[in-house]
């Protein structure tokens, strides 16, 4: 059964965990958020009672 054979599919995953770890990751991580997170308290919206026209 050739799919049990980890020797080619082990190193493939490693090489492309590896890539992914040490070059993409951390070029990925390097950018600025252009929305960061604030300090503000959140408010809670003023709402109404919804009168209904039939009751």
């Amino acid at each position: 059964m050739p799919q049990l054979n980890p020797n080619p599919w082990f190193f493939i995953m490693l090489t492309s965990w590896l890539t992914l770890s040490l070059i993409i990751q951390p070029k990925l991580l390097s950018f600025i958020t252009m929305n960061p997170p604030s300090n503000k308290t959140p408010t809670a919206p003023k709402t109404t009672p919804w009168t209904w026209p039939w009751t």
